[in-house]
C-alpha cells in the first residue's frame, strides 16, 4: 500500500535550491506554504539554510527518520542518491527529474537502472519525469507549481498522466473552487502506475471519486480487476487518449484488422466498470454528478423548466439516450399540478411554469413531481427574469434536496446574473450545467454506473475448465489439451503460423464446438471419395495456410453435385489459386456438405499485447469488414458479457427476428463464444482466430462453424 507515501511525517528535498527560478526552490516553497506539519529536509551540500531551514550536504547526515524523499537534481545525479536513499532507509520516493527514456536510449538505460534500485530496496517511487503530488488532507503540495496556493479539501482524486494536464486542472480547481483530496503526477511510471494508485484509492477514506488521465496502460488485465474492485466502492471516471493510431502489428484476419486500440479500450472500460469521458469538460462533468454521492433507481427523469426552448432540447436528450427516459406522471400529480399551477402551464413532462415563474410556483412544481413514485430524477432548469430571482430559487432547490433522495440536477443558464445562484447550488452539492445537454448526459452516466455496481459487477478470476462458470456439457479433459497442444507445436515454425480450416476445425471440435463433417482432398480422386460419403451437394474450397480470404482466389464452390465435376473444380481451384499466389502453400481442398439456411455471423479473437484476447463478434461473410458491424469483449468472457454484445451490434434486430422471421438460436451462439473464451485463455499461443461465417439457424435448432482459421506462434506453450 501507499500509506506512508500520501502520509509521510518527514520529507527531504534533494536538490533543494535557494535560487527561486530552480524547480528545488519551488518544491520547497510550496511544502512549506501548504502548510505541511512534519518535518521538513532541505539537502544541498552548497547552502546551510535554505528559507529559514537548516540545510543538509547529504541525507546521511540527517539524523531523522526520512518518509519521503523528493528529487529535483540532475538526471545523472539522481541514480547514485536514489541508492544513498535506499541505504538511509526511504521507502517513498517523487522523482521530479526529467530526461530519461523521454529523451532516448541513453535516457531510457539510467532509467531502467533507477528502476532497478528502486525495486531491490522496495522504493514506492513516483516518476520520474513527473509534477509531483498534492495531498490536501496532509496539508502537503509537492509539486513545482509556480503557485504556492493549494486547491480546496474535497472528495476527488485527480491523476494524470501528463504533467502539463496536472497543472493545469490544478489552476482550474483553485479558480472554480473545486474541492480534491490529492492530486497525483504519474511521469514515467517506473513504479507507482494507474494500477497502484487504483487499489490505494480504491480503499482511500479521504477520496469518493477517481479521475484519471491515461495516454496508456501496461498491464491491462491488472488494470481491470484494479478498476473492478475501487469501482465496486466509488466511480473511477478516466479520459484516454491515444486510441486512433493504428497498431504496429501484422494482422492476418478479419477480427485483427478491426480490432484498433480503441476498440480494446473501450471493451477495457465497459467491462471493468470505468467511465470514459471524452474530454476534460465531460470528466468535471461527470465528477459534479458523483461528488455528490446520490443514487438514482430508475431511468425516470421529470423536467422542470421556465423557458420552452431549453426544456425542448433537454427532452430531445433525452429521447436520444439509450436509457433515461421521460416520466409519466401519475393521475393524482397531474390533478395536484392543474389545481396549483396557473392556467395555460403544462401539467405534462416536461413541466414548462412559464417564464414569469416565481419561487412558489418551482417549489410546488418540484415538491410534487418528486413525490410521484414515477418519477426517480428531476432537472430544473431556469433562465433568469430578476437579478434577486436566482439566489431564491436556488435555495428553495437546496432545501427540497436535502429532504429527498432522488438526484436533483440544475441547468441554470445565463451570464453573470444567475451567478449568486450558481454558488449556492454548487456549495451545497447539487450540481449545475451550463447546458440541460450536459445533465442529462451526466444524469445517463450516473444511472449507468449505478446499474453496472448492482447488476454488473464480476470478478476477472479467468475462467478454467471445470470450474463449472462454463455452460454444464463444456468438459475439456486434458488429454484434449494434449492434443490441442500437439497440433499447435507441429505448425509452427519459429514464427507465427496461420492453421488452415480444416487444421482449426479440429481444434475447435475438440472444444465442443459443431463443425461439418467432410474431409481435405490432396487429390481429385480423394475429393471424390469424400464427396461421395457426404452425399451431394458439397462445398469445395481451396486450402492453405497462406491464403487468408478464399474469395481473394476464386477459392469457394457451392452446391457441387457429381464426380465430374468436383474433379474439375478441384484442379481449377488449385490452378487458380498457385496462379494468383505462387508462393502460396497448396495443400488442397476441403470437402464439405452444404448447410442450407441460417443466418451468417462471424466470431473472431485477436490477441492486444496489453489486454490479452479480444472477442468479436459479429455479422459474417464477405463484407464484415466493409460493413464493420461487429462488437469486441475482452477474454475471459461471461455470459451477460456475450448478451450486450449481441445487443451491440447494429443487426441485432435482423438476428433476434423482424417481420415475422423466427430469431436464431442465441444459446448457441453465446455457448460457442464462452467455448472459444476458454479456448484462447487456455492455449495463449493462439493470436487470431476467425470462424466466419458460423451458420446459426432458428431457435433451438443450433449452429456450426463453416470455415475457420487460426493464427498461432511457438511461446508460452501449456
Amino acid at each position: 500500500m501507499l500509506t506512508r507515501f500520501f502520509h509521510p511525517k518527514s520529507i527531504a528535498v534533494l536538490g533543494a535550491s535557494r535560487h527561486p527560478d530552480k524547480l528545488g526552490h519551488t518544491i520547497l516553497r510550496n511544502i512549506i506554504s501548504s502548510g505541511y506539519q512534519g518535518k521538513i529536509y532541505p539537502v544541498n551540500p552548497k547552502a546551510r539554510r535554505i528559507l529559514g531551514i537548516t540545510c543538509y550536504p547529504d541525507i546521511f547526515k540527517i539524523r531523522g527518520k526520512i518518509d519521503l524523499a523528493v528529487f529535483s537534481v540532475p538526471a545523472p545525479l539522481v541514480l547514485p542518491l536514489i541508492e544513498d536513499a535506499g541505504r538511509k532507509g526511504i521507502r517513498s520516493a517523487i522523482i521530479i527529474t526529467a530526461g530519461f527514456k523521454e529523451t532516448g536510449l541513453l535516457g531510457a538505460g539510467m532509467e531502467r537502472k533507477i528502476q532497478s534500485v528502486v525495486q531491490r530496496y522496495k522504493i514506492r517511487t513516483l516518476g520520474p519525469n513527473c509534477v509531483g503530488m498534492i495531498d490536501t488532507r496532509q496539508r502537503l503540495n509537492a509539486t513545482f507549481s509556480s503557485s504556492p496556493r493549494m486547491p480546496p479539501p474535497g472528495k476527488i482524486a485527480f491523476f494524470s498522466q501528463s504533467g502539463a494536464l496536472c497543472m493545469a486542472v490544478l489552476d482550474w480547481a483553485i479558480k472554480e473552487g473545486f474541492g480534491l483530496s490529492k492530486l497525483i503526477s504519474l511521469g514515467n511510471k517506473i513504479d507507482i502506475d494507474e494500477v497502484a494508485l487504483l487499489k490505494y484509492l480504491g480503499q482511500d477514506p479521504e477520496t469518493e471519486v477517481i479521475l484519471g488521465y491515461l495516454e496508456g496502460i501496461t498491464n491491462g488485465p491488472a488494470f481491470m480487476k484494479a478498476a473492478v474492485e475501487a469501482g465496486r466502492h466509488k466511480p473511477v471516471i478516466v479520459v484516454k487518449s491515444g486510441t486512433t493510431e493504428a497498431g504496429a502489428r501484422a494482422v492476418s484476419s478479419h477480427t485483427g484488422s478491426l480490432a484498433g486500440r480503441e476498440e480494446v479500450y473501450q471493451s477495457a472500460f465497459l467491462q471493468s466498470g470505468v467511465i470514459r469521458a471524452a474530454n476534460l469538460q465531460e470528466l468535471f462533468d461527470l465528477a459534479k454528478a458523483f461528488y455528490t454521492r446520490t443514487t438514482m433507481t430508475g431511468p425516470k427523469l421529470a423536467i422542470v423548466t421556465n423557458s420552452g426552448g431549453p426544456g425542448i432540447l433537454a427532452t430531445d436528450a433525452v429521447a436520444k439516450s439509450q436509457v433515461l427516459k421521460l416520466a409519466h406522471f401519475s393521475e393524482q400529480t397531474i390533478k395536484t399540478l392543474k389545481q396549483k399551477l396557473p392556467a395555460g402551464v403544462s401539467v405534462y413532462n416536461p413541466i414548462d411554469v412559464i417564464a414569469d415563474a416565481p419561487e412558489e410556483r418551482y417549489r410546488v412544481t418540484l415538491n410534487t413531481v418528486l413525490k410521484d413514485k414515477n418519477v426517480d430524477a428531476a432537472l430544473v432548469i431556469f433562465t433568469p427574469a430578476t437579478k434577486e430571482l436566482p439566489a431564491r430559487i436556488a435555495r428553495m432547490i437546496v432545501k427540497i434536496s436535502r429532504l429527498t433522495k432522488k438526484p436533483i440536477f440544475t441547468s441554470f443558464m445565463g451570464g453573470e446574473v444567475i451567478n449568486p445562484g450558481i454558488q449556492i447550488l454548487e456549495g451545497a452539492g447539487v450540481p449545475n450545467y451550463p447546458l440541460p445537454e450536459r445533465a442529462i448526459a451526466a444524469l445517463e452516466t450516473l444511472f449507468r454506473y449505478q446499474n453496472w455496481r448492482r447488476n454488473e459487477v464480476r470478478r476477472l478470476t479467468p475462467i478454467r475448465s471445470g470450474s463449472g462458470k462454463l455452460p454444464a456439457n463444456v468438459k475439456i479433459n486434458s488429454s484434449e489439451k494434449i492434443k490441442i497442444n500437439r497440433l499447435l507445436q507441429n505448425i509452427w515454425s519459429q514464427k507465427a503460423k496461420q492453421l488452415g480450416d480444416f487444421e482449426t476445425m479440429r481444434v475447435l471440435k475438440m472444444y465442443g464446438i459443431k463443425v461439418p463433417s467432410g474431409g481435405v482432398a490432396k487429390t481429385a480422386a480423394e475429393a471424390i471419395k469424400i464427396a461421395r460419403r457426404l452425399g451431394y451437394p458439397v462445398a469445395i474450397k481451396i486450402t492453405s495456410p497462406d491464403i487468408i480470404h478464399k474469395t481473394d482466389v476464386n477459392g469457394v464452390r457451392l452446391n457441387v453435385s457429381g464426380d465430374r465435376p468436383v474433379r474439375e473444380i478441384f484442379n481449377e481451384l488449385v490452378s487458380t489459386a498457385r496462379l494468383k499466389m505462387p508462393e502460396a502453400e497448396i495443400v488442397g481442398v476441403s470437402v464439405q456438405p452444404m448447410v442450407a439456411g441460417g443466418k451468417e455471423v462471424i466470431i473472431g479473437v485477436s490477441r492486444d499485447p496489453q489486454f490479452g484476447p479480444l472477442i468479436m463478434f459479429g455479422l459474417g461473410g464477405i463484407y464484415v469488414e466493409a460493413l464493420k458491424d461487429v462488437a469486441f469483449r475482452i477474454a475471459p468472457v461471461r455470459p451477460d458479457d456475450v448478451e450486450s454484445m449481441f445487443r451491440e451490434v447494429r443487426a441485432y434486430p435482423v438476428l433476434a427476428g423482424i417481420r415475422g422471421e423466427p430469431s436464431v438460436d442465441f444459446n448457441i451462439l453465446k455457448d460457442t463464444i464462452l467455448r472459444i473464451s476458454q479456448l484462447v485463455i487456455d492455449f495463449p499461443q493462439i493470436m487470431e482466430l476467425d470462424i466466419n461465417p458460423f451458420k446459426v439457424f432458428e431457435k433451438g435448432k443450433g449452429g456450426v462453424a463453416l470455415d475457420a482459421r487460426m493464427t498461432v506462434k511457438g511461446e508460452d506453450w501449456v
